[in-house]
């Protein structure tokens, strides 16, 4: 018997969801889709703020996290959410793992605020979800994360075995946008005072952070101490993690034959390949990349292929950690059911 317009809308109306979120060191992003295995895409995505899950204050992460799975589970989808999976950036399934403490008792409290409550909730690192997004969603290789951070990690049934950097703007992070950024600055500084060659990452710098649109180099040294003064302290004003953001100005030189970024890009490059190279990777493993610099299309997805091509190791871009939340969602309820 063929069904009625009204029962198919009943159906629909019944049908579970799941969400997926993806917190990065920029933003968070969440999305809500058909809890079943073949579900489709996404129906609805949120984002929201950074979602480092040890440097961001529980607070404010508690409050990303729920300004964006609200803005991707709309009230009436809220009772049908079965099944949440997360991924953040400093988070680890590792026992012990402070970030993924601070990532439980947020995303419990997020959900709590918006009346949701599924029956399974997980909690796994960036690189977990980024390789669960990969093709297949496998569960054994490699993922190396090239974004605002830096990491890699090993995985055995889709859980991390070990992972190399991923230490924060602080004490690690290498090659990541965030070290290109600050190198970037630091050449432009070392232009500046004398110290460094000429480079076309001053007028970058200088026109991001100070507005300045400048062809030539300032004519005095007095001049010059100026913009560097005026640098140095807007710089040290703005968020620190803004400096990932220059990132792509540094690619935008480099492709306009500028010699400091190109080493610039070319030593991130060759860090982000020495830290894959602490979790000895082998022709045989599936590699993952993703974010900004690794991702689809990222500056140096390319530099990355040509340094790994010898070992016979094929990275596997994908654009983000969402995709792979969301399987990881609809896995986890099903192995609840």
């Amino acid at each position: 018997m063929p069904t009625s317009g009204d029962e198919r809308a009943a159906d629909t109306a019944a049908r579970p969801v799941v969400i997926g979120i993806d917190a990065g060191g920029t933003r968070t992003r969440a999305a809500v889709a058909w809890a079943a295995a073949d579900g489709g895409p996404p129906l609805h995505t949120g984002v929201s703020g950074p979602g480092n899950a040890l440097s961001v204050p529980i607070d404010v992460l508690t409050a990303h996290l729920r300004e964006a799975v609200a803005a991707a589970a709309p009230p009436p989808l809220r009772p049908r959410v079965r099944a949440v999976a997360a991924g953040l950036a400093g988070c680890s399934a590792l026992p012990g793992d402070a970030g993924a403490a601070n990532a439980t008792s947020a995303l419990r409290t997020a959900l709590t605020d918006l009346g949701i409550r599924p029956d399974v909730t997980t909690v796994s690192s960036d690189a977990e979800i980024a390789f669960a997004g990969a093709p297949g969603t496998p569960c054994d290789g490699l993922v190396l994360i090239g974004g605002t951070g830096a990491v890699a990690a090993r995985l055995a049934g889709g859980i991390t075995l070990a992972t190399a950097d991923g230490n924060g703007w602080l004490l690690g992070d290498s090659g990541s946008g965030f070290w290109i950024g600050r190198r970037a600055v630091r050449s432009a500084l070392a232009a500046l005072d004398g110290r460094g060659r000429p480079t076309l990452l001053t007028a970058a710098v200088r026109a991001h952070y100070l507005g300045e649109t400048a062809a030539k180099p300032p004519a005095t040294p007095a001049a010059a101490q100026d913009v560097r003064d005026r640098l140095v302290q807007a710089v040290h004003e703005r968020p620190v993690l803004e400096l990932a953001s220059l990132a792509p100005l540094v690619a935008r030189a480099a492709e306009n034959g500028d010699r400091v970024a190109q080493r610039l890009l070319s030593g991130a490059a060759k860090r982000l390949v020495a830290t894959l190279d602490s979790l000895s990777p082998g022709p045989e493993d599936i590699l993952v990349t993703t974010g900004g610099l690794l991702g689809p299309g990222g500056v140096l997805l390319g530099p990355l292929k040509r340094r790994l091509a010898p070992r016979g190791l094929h990275p596997v871009p994908v654009p983000d950690g969402l995709a792979g939340a969301v399987a990881l969602a609809r896995k986890a309820l099903v192995r609840t059911g």
